[in-house]
């Protein structure tokens, strides 16, 4: 089916494999050259195409290669520009740029995820579900001139992001450099993508009155939890208690909002009394909807809100698994690429993960599968493999693939692939943090000693 040499890496590593072809397939240099001629407004191309900006970004993200700088050297021969060039390009990066990267290559990664079966039943029949949540970049270096002086952590921005589970790709992103800005402000751009059957669940800070109408309007609906002040309200009849579940108890109510021009949306407040206090300590969680009871009742909507920590998981893997915060990288516009290419990178292990359930089914369910391991795994083959297999070799095996020939090879290549190696490992409940004796007397101990006065354990008695 391929060469020699990548028949290597096809029994050695067959993810790296995946992964590659993957984005060959998807994010082609040609799609990401188009989509920065098209959407740039003040950046024009030149020697350095963006397509080869992205790819520099792309070993630092799986962790190939530690920092932009030390990708530049390894990149310096192909990419023909000086690392002042390199770092230029990154802080002019446009952040419309980043989106539509993103949300094009996420289109064409969604046909492949349906032909290998991704496209499980829908949360809810008859509606896509998008679950949007907001994450704020880190504090950078201060190596910019103006930060030097200046002893708070700089923010280099923040993104909504939006998930549709249903696929558990990332289609959409709204990238802000404003590290300081309300989610709320970025939100008049999410309506404007809105569309009708939509079922979008958001946590408190997305409670607005213009965002809950603007979806309505857009036949559309929502799940949201509701914020204490945002909202002009009145609660309408008694509540009903409706059961038990597994955080609590649930209750239903009528309740009626007003706009700021005074218009009217009546819509079910779903609450659920919780057995124990959330980390803010709060001791119920009121659920916003305009779901008709015929369609999703109080409990299927409190179970549909929880699936909003499918996106807080996503975000935690782009954390940990990917480098998707690069902490020299001061200039709003770069972080946020960079951020975006950590997307890209999560779309294509997804996927893989796919790919994974449906040829070995139980035993590579994705929730059972790590993406820790998955980039640790691309981290160490991948950058070798690029090396050892040519660029046009790629192309050729997978540049020009349909979204079913793509999902047949990755399902051949996930045949060879030990699910085990990739597994999540399950740990108990934390135990409680022990009371800790004061060290200012004495500021070290000697590990060897310590361990010295350990008591022998007794040996366990031999039954007859």
């Amino acid at each position: 089916m391929f060469t020699e040499i990548l028949d290597r890496f096809v029994e050695q590593s067959p993810v790296s494999v995946m992964f590659r072809g993957t984005l060959e397939n998807a994010v082609t240099p040609e799609l990401l050259d188009e989509v920065f001629a098209t959407t740039a407004k003040r950046q024009r191309p030149s020697e350095l195409l963006f397509s080869a900006l992205v790819d520099l970004l792309g070993l630092v993200v799986t962790r190939s290669r530690k920092s932009v700088n030390e990708a530049y050297r390894v990149k310096k021969e192909q990419l023909t520009v000086s690392v002042t060039a390199v770092y230029d390009k990154l802080q002019g990066v446009e952040t419309e740029v980043s989106r539509q990267m993103v949300r094009q290559s996420a289109s064409r990664m969604a046909r492949v995820a349906d032909r290998l079966g991704a496209n499980r039943r829908s949360l809810l029949p008859g509606y896509c579900v998008k679950i949007i949540d907001g994450n704020h970049l880190a504090a950078t270096e201060h190596r910019i001139q103006e930060l030097r002086t200046i002893g708070s952590g700089p923010l280099p921005g923040q993104a909504l992001v939006v998930l549709e589970p249903r696929r558990m790709l990332m289609t959409d992103v709204f990238p802000c450099e404003d590290g300081h800005a309300q989610e709320r402000s970025l939100l008049p751009q999410v309506l404007s993508t809105v569309q009708a059957n939509d079922l979008w669940i958001a946590d408190r800070n997305f409670c607005t009155t213009d965002f809950m109408f603007g979806i309505a309007a857009r036949r559309a609906t929502f799940i949201i939890r509701q914020h204490r002040q945002t909202l002009r309200y009145e609660l309408l009849g008694a509540r009903r208690k409706i059961g038990r579940c597994a955080t609590g108890t649930i209750y239903e109510q009528r309740m009626r909002l007003w706009d700021a021009e005074g218009n009217q949306k009546n819509v079910r407040r779903v609450t659920v009394k919780l057995k124990k206090p959330t980390r803010h300590g709060d001791t119920e969680v009121h659920l916003l909807t305009n779901l008709l009871a015929r369609t999703a009742d109080a409990r299927a909507v409190a179970d549909l809100y929880l699936r909003r920590w499918t996106v807080e998981n996503a975000f935690q893997e782009l954390g940990q698994a990917l480098h998707s915060e690069i902490n020299t990288l001061g200039y709003p516009k770069a972080a946020l690429l960079c951020f975006c290419v950590a997307i890209l990178a999560y779309n294509a292990i997804s996927v893989m993960k796919s790919a994974l359930a449906a040829v070995h089914g139980k035993q590579a369910e994705r929730q059972s599968l790590s993406g820790y391991y998955l980039a640790g795994e691309l981290a160490a083959a991948y950058h070798g493999m690029v090396i050892a297999v040519s660029a046009d070799e790629w192309t050729r095996h997978f540049g020009s693939l349909s979204a079913r020939e793509l999902a047949s090879i990755l399902k051949t290549l996930a045949a060879k692939v030990r699910p085990d190696r990739f597994r999540k490992n399950l740990r108990g409940p934390k135990k409680p943090r022990p009371k800790r004796t004061s060290g200012k007397r004495h500021p070290h101990v000697s590990t060897a000693r310590i361990l010295g006065q350990r008591k022998p354990q007794k040996a366990n008695a031999v039954k007859a």
